[in-house]
């Protein structure tokens, strides 16, 4: 934890290092969701908060069914029972883009650019309410116009904070792996979120990148975003996460800050089996 964030993460201090503690200030919180596939129970998740303002890492070995998860937090998976609620709204039967114009807003494992559209292009599908959209007003300008121009002085800004600027004009399908990371993200901002949902942002990216990436997924909680991500890249976890959750076999079998889960001996054992008894190093590739 880095000394800028010790402000943001005093509430958690109190926080119990157990399965479904209690925030002080939850955003998010997912109680009794279960989804099931045929015989196999992906996901089965008894209770979970997110506290507001910090950045959470949910990690767990393959097949715990953490994008499952992440899948049903974003409503782009229905699951078979349970509740979501979202700065105190219920999000059963909530259309998936309805949730992002709540303030939730998430990116993919793999990036969902649109190739043979400009990165601008890209930019400026993410804006929502977008006037011009609806055809008797498109075919009045000066109803959209200063619209327009908002978003794309918005999107702009965005571009050069995730120092994109120069691929403004060219295709998206022309980006490497990581800058690809970077669009999605800088694309997910249009909204003004206040949480931002990140399914392996190290995914595909390369060391040059990686360190940038970093620094923009700090400068989220910086900027008062709550952060939920989901990641294998176990270096970054220790670097950047104030709170970590881990998954096994569809249930959270801890919680805690990243320097305790190590030592937590129901984590050992889901990563390395039950007759394990040394700490889990973190640090070590997985």
């Amino acid at each position: 934890m880095t000394a800028d964030s010790i402000p943001v993460t005093a509430a958690l201090a109190g926080v119990p290092w157990e399965p479904g503690a209690p925030k002080p200030d939850a955003i998010l919180t997912a109680t009794g969701v279960r989804r099931t596939f045929g015989g196999l129970t992906a996901v089965d998740v008894d209770h979970l908060e997110v506290q507001r303002g910090v950045i959470t890492a949910l990690i767990g070995p393959n097949g715990a069914g953490k994008t499952t998860f992440f899948n049903l937090l974003t409503n782009f998976d229905k699951p078979d029972s349970g509740s979501r609620n979202f700065e105190g709204r219920d999000l059963d039967g909530v259309a998936a883009h309805r949730v992002a114009n709540l303030g939730m807003v998430r990116t993919f494992q793999l990036t969902k650019a649109l190739s043979k559209m400009t990165v601008i292009e890209n930019m400026l599908l993410g804006a929502t309410g977008q006037v011009g959209e609806r055809l008797s007003r498109s075919l009045i300008p000066a109803l959209w116009k200063a619209q327009e121009r908002a978003n794309t002085e918005r999107a702009d800004e965005l571009l050069v904070r995730f120092k994109l600027d120069h691929m403004r004009e060219e295709f998206a399908g022309t980006l490497s792996g990581g800058q690809r990371k970077l669009l999605e993200m800088a694309r997910a901002l249009m909204v003004n979120p206040t949480m931002v949902m990140l399914d392996e942002p190290m995914a595909g990216v390369n060391p040059a990148l990686k360190q940038s990436l970093l620094d923009h997924v700090k400068g989220l909680r910086d900027d008062g975003m709550t952060v939920l991500f989901v990641e294998h890249d176990m270096d970054m976890v220790q670097e950047i996460s104030d709170w970590v959750v881990v998954m096994a076999e569809g249930r959270i079998i801890a919680e805690g800050p990243p320097a305790s889960i190590g030592q937590n001996q129901a984590v050992v054992d889901a990563y390395l089996g039950s007759h394990h008894d040394s700490a889990l190093d973190l640090e070590a590739d997985l």
